[in-house]
């Protein structure tokens, strides 16, 4: 009876040992080498450049669960909104693919492709966009969803660099394969159907005879104006002053932006180390509950083979040691707590540091963080204004959703 014993006890205590050992097991993630972007290899012709505008990204919606435990706020999707996209702008300026790239606050026909993004999810350590491309002449190019992970190494030899600059070289490769399946003539065709789309948004009812707007949404040039047509030659200076406000515009997000990088990425790596920390704690304290029940559960099965010489001391230090472990657990879970609070602090001291930049727009004091926007959409009306001035038409101010409104000129 004795020896049944012992190999019990054996037994119960190996169970016990496996139980704990079976806790620390940790999985690895599997490293993924980042996608190098692709650059063109020869200057290209000046027709095969399109110009690409950028719009500010949706931030998208937070839960209530990654508010609570992520510490994620709409002010800093918002700020995100700003600096994904110019991030985005430069690393399309580098491949050599395009002509001008800008991002843009609102919808604009002064661009021969258009680039809109969703942000799905940003905490850190993970990277989700949505992005959706289109050219002039209303031909959807791609809808996609880019995802991207880090753990926090990552961040320490990053020296502020861009830790999820995969997505961008990725989404800028897209680009570059779909624009490398066009016909030669099919770049021309953009263009001209951009600067058409801009004259009609300014004059519309001068502009219908050279284009019209299929049932699909594509649209179709069904003329060209003369190459010395004064009307279009005014669109088209109407168009440059446009372009020269986006780039005045693009010049107050860069200040933004150089503003933003370097607490951002502390925001992020700082954001990154405390989760990885929290992960960390919740592990410690499954370990400490698992070794504690298989302790509290071996003393009982000595108990239930009816104990014996020996096996009191054993089960004694079986329970000590279960209780303690649970115990244990259940300290370093309320250390969740300590690490959530801190991730929070991180998120309001981001806000504090990323506020809105105040600026001087022609005599006015503005702040960039909405007021670029309505600037944007200030000088826009002011343009078809000078337009309506110089023609003798009536001023067409173009909506968000690209309907024309009408207004006298002042």
């Amino acid at each position: 009876m004795t020896a049944v014993r012992s190999s019990g006890l054996v037994i119960v205590v190996a169970i016990a040992a496996m139980l704990a050992a079976g806790c620390q097991t940790m999985t690895v993630a599997e490293q993924v080498e980042d996608t190098p972007v692709i650059n063109a290899q020869a200057e290209l012709k000046e027709q095969q450049l399109l110009d690409v505008g950028i719009r500010v990204f949706d931030p998208g919606e937070i839960s209530e669960k990654d508010r609570d435990k992520k510490g994620l706020t709409t002010e800093i999707r918002s700020a995100e909104a700003r600096y994904m996209p110019l991030v985005l702008r430069d690393t399309l300026q580098k491949t050599g693919h395009w002509g001008a790239v800008r991002v843009v606050p609102a919808q604009t026909h002064a661009v021969d492709v258009m680039v809109e993004g969703k942000i799905l999810d940003s905490d850190g350590e993970v990277l989700e966009l949505e992005i959706k491309v289109s050219d002039a002449s209303g031909n959807r190019w791609f809808r996609t969803v880019y995802e991207k992970q880090v753990d926090a190494d990552a961040y320490l030899d990053a020296d502020e660099s861009e830790i999820f600059q995969d997505i961008y070289n990725r989404i800028a490769n897209d680009l570059y394969h779909h624009k490398a399946r066009l016909p030669a003539e099919r770049s021309l065709e953009i263009q001209r159907v951009a600067q058409l789309r801009f004259g009609k948004s300014l004059a519309p009812k001068a502009f219908d005879g050279f284009i019209t707007a299929a049932d699909d949404g594509r649209y179709l040039v069904q003329r060209l104006p003369a190459q010395a047509d004064p009307m279009l030659d005014r669109v088209m200076k109407v168009r440059e002053r446009e372009h020269m406000l986006i780039d005045v515009v693009n010049g107050y997000y860069d200040i933004f932006n150089a503003e933003m990088a370097g607490p951002y990425f502390e925001w992020r790596k700082a954001r990154s180390d405390e989760a990885e920390a929290l992960r960390e704690v919740k592990q410690k304290a499954a370990n400490r509950y698992l070794l504690g029940a298989a302790m509290i559960v071996g003393a009982i099965a000595i108990e239930a083979m009816g104990g014996g010489s020996g096996t009191e001391s054993v089960r004694d230090v079986m329970v000590l040691g279960g209780a303690y472990n649970v115990k244990r657990g259940m300290d370093i879970s309320a250390q969740k707590a300590i690490h959530e609070d801190a991730i929070r602090e991180l998120g309001e001291s981001f806000n504090a540091e990323v506020a809105p930049l105040v600026l001087n727009v022609e005599g006015q004091t503005v702040e960039l963080t909405g007021s670029a926007e309505q600037q944007f959409h200030q000088w826009r009306r002011l343009l078809s204004e000078i337009y309506a001035t110089e023609t003798g038409a009536p001023a067409i101010h173009i909506a968000d959703d690209d309907q024309p409104q009408t207004s006298p000129v002042k």
